[in-house]
């Protein structure tokens, strides 16, 4: 069963360890540790028998929420616990009052389009050559709360 709880100190090496695995730039342990201590980031760890599956990351302000990151260990994916996360942040997001939750996605990334517009994210626009390695646009998703 997995349980989406806050992220804390001891999950910090392991969601280094999979921003490493996912991601081209990925944080470092001090930036995530940074973003525990900011009162307008919120992060949330999918736990599986104790061990993290994976984690998603917002920030927010002014009625605006942006996921920063979401990622899933390979070996938890395609099990729901991407869909508890960004679940877990929408919930979140409402909570402090958000307009809207946005994020930017690679049209590449086939499996995570398809979770946001079943979670009635829409189409809101995109960024020339936001990503690097390899080079891609971003497209924008966006769920109006």
């Amino acid at each position: 069963m997995t349980e989406i709880v806050p992220m804390r100190l001891k999950h910090v090496a392991r969601v280094a360890e999979l921003e490493r695995l996912c991601f081209a730039f990925p944080w470092s342990e001090q930036t995530l540790i940074d973003g525990l201590g900011n009162p307008q980031w919120a992060f949330f760890v999918a736990e599986d028998q104790g061990q993290v599956a994976g984690y998603a990351g917002m920030m927010f302000a002014a009625g605006e929420c942006f996921v920063a990151n979401l990622a899933v260990f390979p070996a938890f994916r395609r099990r729901g616990v991407a869909t508890a996360l960004l679940l877990r942040l929408l919930e979140k997001a409402r909570a402090v009052g958000g307009e809207f939750l946005s994020l930017e996605v690679r049209p590449s990334n086939r499996n995570a389009i398809a979770l946001y517009e079943k979670l009635g994210f829409s189409l809101a626009g995109r960024r020339r050559d936001f990503y690097d390695k390899p080079r891609e646009d971003g497209l924008i998703y966006t769920k109006w709360l």
